[in-house]
């Protein structure tokens, strides 16, 4: 029969006293910090230079008219879970994140939508479509200065909100009736270029699904066809703009300058 080793029977019981110990003493201090009460709110809106569509008093305003009980609450009973849900259903925020600390401090850091082109349908209903593809209800006290897209649009925002512009582009039946497809991909094209955002103001589709551009600069419509070949079509008109407009002062000399046909530009006078 083998001998007991006391010593190491000796350690091992230690180190489970001591365990033991440091389990109690946690749970202690957790029960401590959750019985904090909160007492401060912090709330931080990381991109406000881009958009203003909220502010710290909205999100304040906000969970006040959801009842939800922040200040004065203990921390074990804020649910940072369900907070971020609630700030992530706003239609003006895009993603938010809240933290909680043993100081009583609430804080949440919000990042705001950002539309890229504002839709005005046949029926006047207006909304944007924004940088993630989503529709967005306008803001009352704040308008985006973004493209506008009008003409033969007839999807309103309770027919569409749902859905992501993207994920109609992929579907074959919606892909066919919708035009919010080929808005949204053209404006996210021109907003991605300084210059084609500084010369084009407006999108237009007509009643055969086309595409129609109006200049910030000039009396001229751009005739732009299907949303295809963007990046062709739009070098080719800057390509016009230096070398054609600039060098014969024609900004106002055409009525329609048509880049709808490959590898050329067909101009009308007026």
């Amino acid at each position: 029969m083998k001998k007991l080793n006391i010593r190491k029977i000796l350690v091992a019981v230690l180190w489970i006293i001591g365990l033991s110990g440091l389990l109690a003493s946690l749970a202690f201090v957790s029960k401590k910090e959750k019985a904090v009460i909160a007492e401060n709110l912090t709330v931080t809106i990381l991109n406000t230079e881009e958009n203003s569509f909220i502010d710290e008093q909205d999100i304040k305003e906000f969970f006040k008219a959801r009842k939800d009980s922040i200040l004065k609450a203990q921390m074990g009973n804020i649910q940072v879970t369900d907070l971020e849900k609630a700030l992530n259903s706003h239609p003006a925020i895009e993603n938010a994140e809240v933290a909680v600390d043993i100081n009583g401090d609430v804080t949440m850091n919000v990042t705001q939508r950002t539309p890229v082109v504002r839709v005005i349908t046949s029926e006047g209903e207006s909304y944007y479509i924004d940088t993630q593809s989503k529709l967005m209800p306008l803001n009352d006290s704040y308008t985006a200065r973004v493209l506008i897209a009008t003409g033969a649009i007839n999807e309103s925002y309770a027919k569409r909100y749902a859905m992501p512009v993207n994920e109609i582009a992929k579907n074959e039946a919606l892909n066919k009736v919708s035009v919010l497809d080929d808005i949204y991909t053209l404006s996210a094209y021109i907003a991605s270029d300084s210059v084609l955002t500084s010369l084009i103001h407006q999108i237009n589709v007509t009643h055969d699904k086309e595409i129609e551009l109006y200049p910030s600069i000039g009396d001229h419509r751009i005739v732009f066809g299907e949303a295809k070949d963007l990046k062709e079509k739009f070098e080719k008109l800057k390509l016009f703009y230096t070398e054609g407009l600039n060098k014969t002062d024609g900004w106002n000399k055409y009525a329609i300058i048509n880049i709808k046909y490959k590898n050329q530009v067909v101009c009308t006078k007026k």
